[in-house]
């Protein structure tokens, strides 16, 4: 069966740069051997909705129509990738704006919270770039169309792996209505706080739900994992607290 938008599927990729320089995969074994390795990020194939934009708009376009098993490769121009180089995100300022003096074309700096690389130092003036490392970059991306995901709680926990980084909630559904069930710490994780709504529009969207409740749970055991967790965080700041007072004493 061919791929439609709106089509839950598990996607496996690549993607390179013109000269083959691997920036992004779903391979961990790849992402490890080529030092791109993120400890915090989920590998193994993601769950993307197709014509949601979870993808770039080149990559997107081109798993319509495609059968689940499909591998490809295709070249995706910077329109249609992570977007051009935007000229008024370059600027020139005084190396004594950096607080790292040894400035070099390459190094990675921050100024007034915003992130860039320097492109060029000529004497005591430094342009740097705070366009995305990958804009105005022609791209390649291998991929492989492993599965359309056809069970409801498949699609809720493949969008919560998505846009949270968290999998194997425990998850309810039936008559338009899903229950997600989650600990009550993650309440207060910002990333959680910011997805939850999305998550919850494109179920509705996309996947026919007419309710979605988000249920905090509390177990003995959790409850008693928390408790350590705050005893711990206390008992290190007491700590730090200590050494803060007896580094603070005044020499004899």
């Amino acid at each position: 069966m061919a791929i439609q938008k709106g089509d839950f599927i598990k996607l496996n990729y690549t993607g390179k740069f013109e000269d083959g320089k691997i920036f992004d995969t779903t391979d961990e074994e790849l992402a490890k051997k080529e030092e791109i390795f993120n400890p915090r990020g989920l590998y193994g194939g993601d769950v993307v909705i197709v014509g949601a934009g979870h993808t770039i708009e080149g990559l997107d376009e081109d798993l319509e129509g495609k059968e689940v098993g499909h591998s490809g490769s295709i070249v995706i121009s910077p329109e249609k990738a992570f977007g051009p180089s935007n000229s008024k995100l370059i600027e020139t300022v005084s190396i004594t704006k950096l607080q790292d003096r040894n400035v070099h074309p390459g190094l990675a700096v921050e100024l007034d919270g915003r992130k860039g690389i320097v492109s060029r130092v000529i004497g005591r003036r430094v342009t740097v770039d705070f366009n995305s490392p990958l804009a105005g970059k022609t791209v390649v991306y291998e991929y492989t169309i492993e599965k359309i995901l056809e069970a409801d709680t498949e699609k809720i926990q493949g969008l919560l792996a998505l846009y949270t980084g968290i999998r194997d909630l425990e998850i309810e559904t039936a008559d338009g209505v899903a229950k997600i069930y989650i600990p009550t710490g993650l309440t207060f994780n910002q990333r959680w706080l910011m997805a939850k709504n999305r998550v919850a529009s494109e179920l509705f969207k996309y996947a026919g739900f007419t309710e979605i409740q988000i249920i905090e749970k509390l177990t003995a055991e959790s409850e008693a994992q928390e408790i350590a967790e705050i005893e711990s965080r206390a008992k290190a700041e007491l700590e730090a607290d200590s050494e803060g007072e007896e580094s603070s004493e005044p020499e004899i």
